[in-house]
Order: structure tokens, then sequence, then C-alpha cells
């Protein structure tokens, strides 16, 4: 079962229509929740996006309590309604502002974030906490001026583009493997935004651009195809003309958060996820969080057998099939079985990504259980920047925009050759009179014999180190 699926059982809940109902009417008062535990708070929100009726909120902005809890939110948002849909608004610094330690990583999905808005042609749900969301940012205007669209079918001179970018402070590289950095090969442009941690590559047929797709730096292999991308160079370096990033917002956007009360978030809608002692629940949810088994899988059995003769549905989500068929071994009934026990093989239902903690629904009959905490492991969320900050792969093709013909060069396999420089080489496909391309690199060996490398074969190769009486090898 796909975890949608599960999502989608929540959409016709009871609370799910309240809510919505509520945010619909916008009258300006807080909207409270009681009782919402664990990635309950994750399921019911994304149950919402379901819902298309007058008054939905064109975006939500959840600002948690700090960076874990926002982490873990983002996660649960991500697994159900995919990375379109769900953005992480982290702080600019690495650990805190007090320190000055930019994280360029970081940089990446604030831009991202700040270029959704600006471009929104649909609904989003903003993941956030109160230092990230107290940093100022650059004004609309001014994020504007340093933004260029580029859209499939558009007519532009490609020489135009590059000249664009250059103005816009991008570098022109052989290969890019870094935001900030473009190339341009023929009719097929490469760029890398800041707001995508993604490069693009633009394939122009003539002045038309034909296709647009996102690509792997590792292997150079397409990834999603797009009908227009936004690219935005760095602007962690504007100190001008600074603004909330409240003003970014929709007006309709709804606030969703604990405590949350900076000033500039008092016009829009609110709700929050606990009741002041002054104040009623205007919608209850009745969850428990998963019970701590601790690998103790009689415990297990039990359990499920007390919910399902109760009549609850069980769900047990895990991100790998193998783990959801190690439990089916698990709970092999043994001969001294119960009836009940021997049921509970059979009726639960595996589903395919996990959340961070399970919880049972007293109002749905409903069992979310994840196997990480049936098995007693730590589960980390992560976050698209974690892929931006790894740096192994741009380490690697860094050193390889250092080559230059003829250098020396060392394959693990093939032994010492020369660097003949980066080629293009064409890859067979599947589906006929279509053609692909990869980026190889060329090493020529004595005799005039030569190899081609595959760009996901790097950790191969390595630049010659000579011995120190600088003599070249043999």
């Amino acid at each position: 079962m796909k975890i949608q699926e599960l999502q989608q059982l929540y959409a016709v809940s009871p609370q799910v229509k309240a809510l919505a109902d509520a945010l619909g009417k916008n009258s300006g008062k807080p909207v409270f929740l009681e009782g919402l535990v664990a990635s309950g708070t994750a399921m019911y929100f994304a149950a919402l996006s379901s819902i298309s009726r007058a008054g939905s909120p064109t975006a939500y902005l959840f600002v948690m309590q700090d960076v874990e809890a926002a982490g873990y939110l983002y996660h649960d948002l991500q697994q159900m309604l995919g990375d379109r849909q769900v953005l992480f608004f982290p702080s600019s610094y690495r650990r805190s502002a007090k320190y000055g330690q930019r994280d360029a990583a970081n940089e990446i999905l604030r831009t991202e974030v700040l270029a959704k808005l600006s471009t929104q042609n649909s609904q989003l749900y903003i993941v956030t906490f109160p230092d990230a969301v107290d940093e100022q940012v650059v004004s609309r205007e001014q994020l504007n001026d340093h933004t260029l669209t580029l859209r499939q079918g558009q007519q532009v001179d490609v020489e135009q583009v590059a000249v664009r970018l250059r103005e816009l402070g991008f570098s022109e590289v052989d290969y890019v493997y870094e935001p900030g950095q473009f190339a341009l090969r023929g009719s097929i442009l490469d760029v890398f935004s800041f707001s995508s941690e993604y490069p693009f590559r633009v394939d122009f047929f003539g002045d038309d651009i034909d296709t647009i797709r996102t690509f792997e730096v590792e292997n150079q292999l397409s990834r999603d195809k797009c009908e227009q991308v936004t690219i935005v160079p760095e602007l962690a370096d504007e100190e001008t003309n600074l603004v909330s990033f409240f003003s970014f917002l929709p007006k309709d956007t709804v606030l969703v958060t604990y405590d949350y009360d900076a000033p500039e978030s008092k016009d829009f809608r609110r709700v929050l996820l606990r009741v002041p002692h002054n104040a009623s629940p205007d919608i209850s949810f009745h969850l428990t969080p998963q019970p701590l088994f601790h690998k103790n899988f009689d415990l297990l059995k039990q359990s499920l057998s007390d919910y399902l003769s109760r009549g609850y549905h069980i769900y047990i989500l895990a991100d790998s099939q193998k783990q959801n068929e190690r439990l089916k071994v698990i709970l092999g009934t043994p001969s001294n079985s119960s009836p009940e026990q021997e049921r509970s093989v059979e009726v639960f239902t595996p589903v395919d990504k996990t959340l961070h903690e399970g919880f049972a629904d007293n109002d749905l009959g409903i069992c979310v259980f994840t196997d990480h905490q049936i098995f007693d492991r730590f589960h980390k969320y992560n976050l698209k920047s974690e892929r931006a900050r790894s740096g192994k792969v741009a380490l690697t093709l860094k050193e390889i925009q250092q080559f230059e013909v003829g250098d020396y060069i060392v394959h693990i396999d093939h032994g010492i050759g020369k660097f003949g420089g980066l080629v293009r080489m064409p890859i067979a496909q599947n589906t006929p009179n279509t053609q692909s391309y990869q980026e190889m690199i060329k090493i020529i060996y004595q005799g005039g014999g030569a190899i081609y490398v595959s760009i996901h074969s790097l950790y191969k190769v390595s630049k010659y180190k000579s011995q120190e009486n600088g003599e070249p090898p043999r």
C-alpha cells in the first residue's frame, strides 16, 4: 500500500472537514487544536491538501519549536506530499547567527522557498522554526531583478542567456558541479541555480527551448522534466533592502504553530497546536502514541491482537519492503497461539514509506505503526541540503576542472595514462529513435590507445603524483 492511500483515508475524517471549514471562514480567530501527537499532525494536515473548496489557503507555514521538530515534520509531510509541494526554510547559519558561520546548503533551500513563493502556482507547505523565519530576506523586487526565468517553447538566443548569467554573477565552467555555475556546449546549456538542489539542462533547437530537465551531477543522468525553471544567483551577500520573510507569503497563508507570536505573523490566519489555559479546543483529536515494544515481539503480537479485537485496522510503515517481509516472518504464530494472534499475521497492511512516530487513532480505528520504533532503531530525518553539503563528488569534479590535456592520470584498473579531456559520448537507449549523451573522461595510453571513463566512475580516477625528482612515469 502506498502512503498516499493511507493519507486519503484521513481526507474524509470529521476533524479534517471541520478544520477545512474553520479555515474557510477566515474569522480572524485562531483555531485551537487538541490531541495531535506523534506524526498525526503531519497526517491530518497532509489530508487537507485533498480538500479543495472556497477559502482554501494558498500556503501553510509551519513554525515549529526548533530545527529538530521542524526537520521531522518536514520529513513526514514530504513522504506524503512530495518535494514539489513541501519545502524546508532553514536558518542561513550552520549553528547560530551569533557564530556568523553561513551555510551554503541552507542558502540554497532558503532561496528555493523565496523563488517558489514568487512564482507560485500550486499549494505549498513550508516548514521552518523561529530562528530561521526571524532572519530577514531580500525584497521581492530585488529577487525579481536577480531572477532569470526560462520555459519550454520560449524563443531566446542562447548566447544572450549566457550573457545574462554572467551579469548575475554565474561562473562559466566546462562542467557544472555546484550552484553559481553554468556551462554552454553547443545547443546545450547546463546551469546550477541557487534555487534548486539539482542543476538544470536546457536543450535548444535553434532559438527555441526544446526541453528542460534536472540532472544528477554524479552521473549526468536526467531526473525530472520541467516546463519552466527559475534561475537565481547567490543572494547571501545582499545586505540592502532586506525585509521580513512574511512579506513573501500570500495573504491567505495559514500559520500553524505552538506558540510563535512575532508581530509580522499577526495578519495571517492561525492554527495553534495547543490550547491556551483560558480557552477551549475548537477541534479535538483522540490519538495515542505508538507503544514502545523494545523488540519484544511477544508484546507486539499481544498489542496487535488487542487492537484487532477492538476492530482497529493496523498499518505498519517501512521504507524497505524487506522490513515488512521480516515482520511477517517474526509475527508467524507458534502452535500454542490464540486465534487473535493467528489473525494478526494476516491483517496488518504494509505501507511503502515510513513516518517519524506511529500512533493509534481512536476516532478512525486506525493504528499507524513504524518499523523503526518496533525494532528500536533511531530515525533521522533527511533534508535536501544534506546532498548539497556532502561535497564528496564536487571535490572530485573540482580536481577534474584543474586537469590539463596531457596531464598524467591514474585509473585504478588500467594504470597511468594522459588526460585527454572531457568528451560527450552517445549512450544506448531502450526507446527507439532517441539519443542521449554521457560525459566521459578520455584517458590516452602509450601507443595511441584510449579508454573513456563514465562520470559515475570518477572514484576510479586520480591525478598522478610524480616522484620527488619530478620525472614523468615510464
